[in-house]
């Protein structure tokens, strides 16, 4: 299992921790919340929630109208998540394909690259500011006080600053480094 998916499983015992979701839920919160760190699809989504319920790491709390299945954490999960916070190495690769891209840029015309600069920079300021605002909501405290609000209040504030970041590097990138 490939890094990718170890740390997904581990948000989405994350998030059960939190409260208990139905697949559609945690996809959702997931482009929400995570999605600008941690991207993931109801495909890979609902996969891994097959792979955790097997394993017995989280469980069925529900089940619903045309067939909505409610999950939540078991103590299990919830002492797998905790060993994963907290033993070994944290895998600091990072893979955006703008950055992989940027290797290339020799390869376009000036014009596609201004252009392209110019989305890149439109995109991660649309992001950060979406961040941006459900940090605010979390800042009134419209999501609650709680440990679990804070966490991911760090998070948006994490992706609020690579966003930004990213935003500046491609106005930079456009203004022709030398």
């Amino acid at each position: 299992m490939g890094a990718l998916d170890v740390s997904l499983r581990f948000a989405l015992i994350g998030l059960l921790a939190d409260q208990p979701a139905s697949g559609w839920d945690l996809s959702r919160r997931f482009e929400t919340v995570l999605g600008s760190v941690w991207p993931a699809g109801h495909p890979q989504i609902y996969g891994e929630l097959r792979k955790l319920l097997a394993e017995g790491l989280i469980e069925l709390e529900s089940t619903g109208p045309r067939g909505r299945r409610v999950y939540r954490a078991t103590p299990a999960g919830l002492a797998a998540v905790r060993q994963w916070l907290t033993a070994g190495e944290t895998d600091h690769t990072l893979r955006l394909e703008s950055l992989l891209r940027s290797a290339f840029f020799w390869l376009m015309t000036p014009r596609e690259l201004a252009e392209h600069l110019d989305r890149e920079a439109a995109y991660f300021r649309a992001l950060a500011g979406q961040c941006r605002e459900i940090a605010d909501a979390k800042d009134r405290g419209e999501y609650g006080t709680g440990p679990q609000t804070r966490s991911l209040r760090i998070t948006l504030e994490a992706s609020i600053r690579v966003n930004e970041t990213l935003a500046g590097w491609a106005d930079w990138a456009r203004s022709g480094p030398s």
